[in-house]
């Protein structure tokens, strides 16, 4: 059978393939609170605007939102023969109210239509993902003030470097986090303006009042361009590529996860709300969640590849290889939402082992720095001097299999006659983070004043009960 709603163009239907490579309504019925809101603000203009009478807006409007209640009941009917969203609610609309429903889609086109839907989604899924990622801030920052002081080992290139404290090490995430959120924000205001009235490329020669349906949308005004309007993605792309940063970002973090999590780390466990077990091994405890959220990042990265190849090459305005960008998207925002989720949970749950954590961060000769500073401080020696000293003396230690701060003094005068006793003082892990007192670093005074303050913004950020 013919597409009723495709007009007299076409005489018969489409092949059974042409319907199924065609078809968007099996993903894209997600948008059908974002088609109603948008079909609901249409027809209002057009009856403000006299284009369409009064009653006749009224019955469009009622039936519409009969339609929403369907759809929200689950009692709506989704066919796949009708391809996509907007037709569905169409077709329901027209049997419910009659012909007059047809007036609906005067003066818009299909084309600013989705990208008015999706974008609502967009921006709606960016509000609950920066909502989700204030939460895990929050988590991170409660759990580095309940841990300012206790001791860690500071990595570079997966090698001990420097004592840091497990409060500076999470307050790093929250910092990253900040920046997604900021990222986010950033794409949102930039997609926030109305598609509607580019209708199918060029415009309309209706006289429709865009700036109301863009008001009553919550959008800060129309787009200017009705060719840029229906022809580009570029919305989507950007909160994609910043969903990608966020998504490595919690990679990295679940990688930390599952290293600390091992008999070869022992800095912290997560309780089984969290970890899963082996079929054949019954002593093992894995650390699931945190590998699907490092494995989940694959799949977000993905989507914003595979959206970028689709457009590449598309000349302006609309194709109908825009219909790839939304599986994809739907995807990823969801797994990201997921992982953020995930994350949050695992923060609260993670219990680290702090005696473990501080015996680990004084291998590795992890305060030799601390021996260098001193040695330019107290002896004036030249940094480059110092370090030179520094490596003799851990050197030495090593030879002996010994800690710095176990290296006999004689030891180390032998190498720099200038050394006192006073050089232990700065030789403890304790000591170590206790003097990073410059501003952002891992001083437990420091990181009690950042933890505070993220909490005191977060706090303030909250959305009144």
């Amino acid at each position: 059978m013919s597409n009723a709603m495709w007009g007299g163009r076409f005489a018969s239907g489409p092949d059974a393939i042409m319907e199924e490579i065609n078809a968007s309504i099996d993903f894209d019925k997600r948008l059908a609170v974002q088609d109603i809101r948008g079909s609901q603000a249409h027809a209002a203009m057009l009856g403000a605007t006299g284009i369409v009478s009064g009653p006749d807006a009224a019955a469009i409007g009622a039936g519409l939102t009969q339609v929403a209640g369907e759809i929200e009941a689950n009692t709506f009917t989704f066919r796949r023969d009708l391809e996509d969203i907007h037709m569905n609610v169409e077709s329901r609309l027209a049997a419910l109210i009659g012909p007059v429903a047809g007036r609906l889609h005067t003066a818009r086109s299909r084309n600013d239509q989705v990208a008015l839907d999706f974008r609502l989604w967009v921006r709606d899924t960016v509000d609950g993902l920066d909502a989700g990622l204030r939460d895990l801030q929050g988590a991170l920052a409660e759990k580095a003030l309940a841990h300012t002081d206790a001791v860690m080992p500071g990595f570079t290139h997966l090698q001990s470097a420097q004592p840091v404290t497990l409060g500076h090490h999470l307050l790093a995430y929250v910092e990253m986090i900040g920046r997604d959120r900021g990222r986010l924000r950033d794409a949102r205001a930039r997609m926030n303006e109305c598609p509607l009235g580019a209708a199918a490329l060029a415009g309309t020669s209706f006289p429709i009042d865009r700036h109301q349906v863009a008001a009553a949308l919550g959008f800060e005004g129309p787009t200017r361009n009705s060719l840029d309007t229906v022809a580009d993605r570029d919305f989507v792309l950007e909160v994609l590529a910043a969903a990608s940063i966020c998504a490595i970002h919690l990679s990295r973090f679940a990688e930390e996860i599952v290293l600390w999590a091992t008999p070869q780390f022992g800095f912290a466990a997560l309780s089984d709300k969290f970890s899963t077990g082996s079929s054949i091994m019954p002593q093992k405890r894995n650390p699931d969640a945190a590998e699907l959220v490092r494995g989940k990042a694959g799949r977000i990265v993905g989507a914003l590849t595979g959206l970028l190849i689709v457009m590449k090459g598309l000349p302006l305005a609309y194709s109908k290889d825009m219909q790839e960008d939304k599986e994809g998207t739907f995807d990823a925002l969801d797994a990201l939402a997921l992982c953020v989720a995930a994350t949050a949970g695992m923060v609260r749950d993670l219990k680290p082992d702090l005696a473990r954590m501080e015996q680990a961060a004084g291998s590795g000769f992890a305060t030799a720095t601390d021996l260098a500073d001193w040695l330019v401080r107290v002896l004036g020696l030249p940094f480059r001097e110092a370090h030179h000293v520094t490596g003799r003396i851990v050197a030495a230690a090593a030879e002996r299999s010994t800690t710095l701060e176990a290296l006999p003094l004689d030891a180390m005068q032998a190498i720099e006659p200038g050394i006192t006793a006073a050089v232990f003082s700065v030789l403890g892990v304790r000591n170590s983070v206790a003097s990073r007192t410059s501003f952002g670093g891992t001083a437990p005074a420091n990181v009690r004043a950042q933890a505070t303050s993220w909490l005191e913004r977060l706090a303030a950020e909250a959305p009144s009960a």
